[in-house]
Parts: structure tokens; sequence; C-alpha cells
């Protein structure tokens, strides 16, 4: 008989160790139907992520350890250990970690998704990242809207 559950360990799950952060996948679209995928981001020191939108699933952040800058329509919220975020559809964001140092944070995607964009990333390489058509398709099946770089952070004019 299978398990009706699933259990992940530490360092355990689909994992995607990036330039600029480790994630692994700890309940998969699969797992839940499409209903949401929960993933653990670990951000390396020099992790930014660009503007973008979601039109149609919603993330929510918990964050774990470290600070990240993060910026939610207009606004920027310093998140450390214990603060959540939620970013509905539609809703621009973008983020960076705080201080040039790590961080760790849960993500939420509602619905799932996310965790085929990080697995069709793997299978890429240098030349399929430089084909604007074939990113720009890749994103539009996962719903990431660019919308440009990180906003400017006011602590950047000190």
């Amino acid at each position: 008989m299978s398990k009706r559950y699933a259990k992940l360990g530490p360092g355990e799950g689909p994992n995607y160790d990036w330039e600029n952060d480790h994630t692994f996948v700890k309940v998969s679209g699969q797992d839940t139907d499409g209903a949401y995928t929960l993933m653990e981001d670990n951000l390396k020191a020099s992790f930014a992520l660009g503007l973008h939108r979601h039109d149609t699933h919603a993330e929510t952040f918990y964050f774990l350890d470290g600070a990240v800058d993060f910026y939610v329509d207009g606004d920027w919220h310093q998140c450390t250990a214990g603060t959540t975020m939620h970013v509905p559809p539609g809703v621009p964001h973008a983020c960076r970690v705080a201080e040039g140092k790590p961080a760790k944070m849960l993500m939420i995607f509602q619905p799932s998704g996310f965790d085929g964009f990080l697995a069709e990333l793997a299978k890429m390489n240098e030349a399929d990242f430089a084909d604007e058509t074939k990113m720009n398709a890749l994103n539009a099946r996962y719903d990431i809207i660019p919308m440009g770089p990180v906003p400017p952070h006011p602590d950047d004019k000190r």
C-alpha cells in the first residue's frame, strides 16, 4: 500500500542550486493536485529578483533567517525571521537580500507551477537563456511577467 502522505527532511526534495540561491521543492504541485507548491529558498548573499508580477497566482513568503528587502506595489519592507509577506495576483514585487548577507524563506505558490518553471530552467543551457523568444514563452507558460530590475531602495541613496 502506498503512503498517503509525504515527508522530507533537511536538504531533501528536488533542488536547484543556482548562482544566487538554492531552492528545495518540499511539496510539489503533483503532491497537491495543482493547488499549491511549497518551497524552501536559501538566498545567497548576491540574491536579487527583479520587478515582476503574476496575473493568476499568489505567492506567500515566510522568512526563516536573515533579512530580505521586499518591494511590493510601490512600498519597501525589510522582512526578517517570523515575517510573512503575501502577494496576491497582479501585484508587482521584487526583492533582494538585505545587507549582502544570506537569508532563508519558505515560499507558497498558489496555484502550483513554479516548481515546473524551475525544472525547465534546470534543463536549459546558456544559449537557451539568451534566446529571448524561448524565455518569453517560458515566462508566459508559468505566469511570470517581468517588469524590470529591482527598483531603487531608499537606503541606496545614503
